[in-house]
Formats: structure tokens, sequence, C-alpha cells
């Protein structure tokens, strides 16, 4: 299954309250593995960038400056995306700055079924403890070293590791079971796992180790469970 692991800086909390997305980070990934592929551009918000959001981020005003506008690359992040489920950590808030910058360029909103919350489901596999991206790098062994401070596509490669570790393991999708492919009658190939039979083992005891078992039984000296043996 093909997906998009994403992730948007900002100028702010809320795009209801003038706030705007000033870059974007994707990932692709197909069955849980990366396929080398990614989508990433910054964005003249077309507003100056308040102190604090600049300290999370590091994006200037004057770096931003020269940076097109959402509506001139969304052909190209639709384009990259597809119809693909979009994961993000936290994903209410990448949705909500995503969704109202389709809809000033007059876009149709991504719909919210395509969503998948990685801290959603951090919480559920491991509640009480700590959720953020950094917390579950560590969690997960997942190299943050670069991160000194936020980005939309290092965030999102960081967080494509630490989706693979929360849906199962970095043992999907290394070739462990054959796999054989497939062409649906749209022409497109994908792969389906094929799991050979597993041949039963033998759990029968062989007549030497019988025979083994009975000279070390005589062996024993009024074993406990001799003195019941036939008592009802």
């Amino acid at each position: 299954m093909r997906e998009i692991v994403f992730d948007t800086e900002t100028t702010g909390l809320s795009p209801a309250d003038g706030d705007r997305m000033v870059e974007i980070g994707c990932v692709e990934i197909f069955n849980r593995v990366e396929t080398g592929r990614h989508f990433h551009a910054y964005f003249n918000p077309e507003r100056t960038m308040p102190f604090g959001a600049q300290a999370v981020h590091g994006l200037s005003d004057v770096f931003l400056s020269d940076k097109p506008r959402f509506s001139e690359r969304v052909q190209e992040l639709l384009d990259f995306i597809e119809d693909a489920p979009l994961v993000a950590h936290n994903a209410g808030f990448d949705f909500s700055f995503l969704n109202w910058e389709l809809n000033l360029c007059g876009r149709d909103p991504v719909c919210t079924t395509r969503m998948v919350d990685t801290l959603a489901i951090a919480r559920t596999r491991h509640p009480g403890a700590k959720h953020s991206l950094d917390a579950l790098c560590m969690r997960f062994g997942v190299d943050r070293s670069q991160r000194i401070k936020h980005g939309a596509l290092l965030d999102a490669q960081l967080l494509t590791q630490v989706y693979i570790e929360l849906t199962g393991g970095r043992q999907i999708g290394l070739g462990l079971v054959a796999e054989t492919e497939v062409t649906d009658n749209a022409g497109a190939i994908g792969t389906v796992t094929v799991r050979e039979p597993r041949i039963p083992r033998p759990h029968f005891a062989a007549v030497e180790e019988l025979e083994r078992h009975r000279a070390f039984m005589a062996k024993l000296t009024d074993p406990l469970w001799a003195r019941f043996a036939g008592a009802s």
C-alpha cells in the first residue's frame, strides 16, 4: 500500500487566526518501505514571520521572500500525494493548514478519512509515555542528531522511521517471505505475499530417547511419585 508521510512548518498555531504554511515535506512509502521519492517546498506566506515561530524552524522573512506562493506549487503537491493515506504526527494540525491553503486557492480539501495520526497510535501503543517526535525517536533508536531545528522534510523522514516502528518494525518488507508480482485491471503492478505451507515439526520421542529415559528413571532411588503409584 502506498502512503505519504508528511510534515508542515507554519507561522503559528491557527490558520483561522491568519497563520500560513511556509514549508511542507512529504516522503513516499510502499508497504512500509521508503521508496526514495519525496516532495519538498517552501512557501512565501505573504505575511511577517512571528519571532516565536522563527525560533522553532528558523525560517525568516528574508529567506521566504523569494519563495513561491502555495498556489504556485499546489498542483505538484497534489500530483505527488495523489489519493494515498497521509501520515502525520498530531495530524489534525497539519491537515488544518493543508486544507486551509487548498481552500485559499480554490482546491478541494483533503478528506480527513485519509488521515493517519501517529500521535494517536503512539498514545494507544505506549500509554503514559512521552509521545513527541523526539521522544519516539529516542524510544525506537532513530538518529535525530541533525534535528537542530524543526524542518518539514527532515521531520517527515524521521517520522517515517517512527511510523514503521509503530506499525510493526523494520522487519516489514525485508523479504522474509516470498512475494510475487500481480497486475490489476488498470495495469498497476503490486506484490502479493506468498507463504509456503510450514512442514509440521516431529513432536514424538525417538526409540533411542525412550530407552535413555527408562535407563535414567531406573537409577532413581525411591522417587516421590512411586509412593503414590496405583493409589486411588
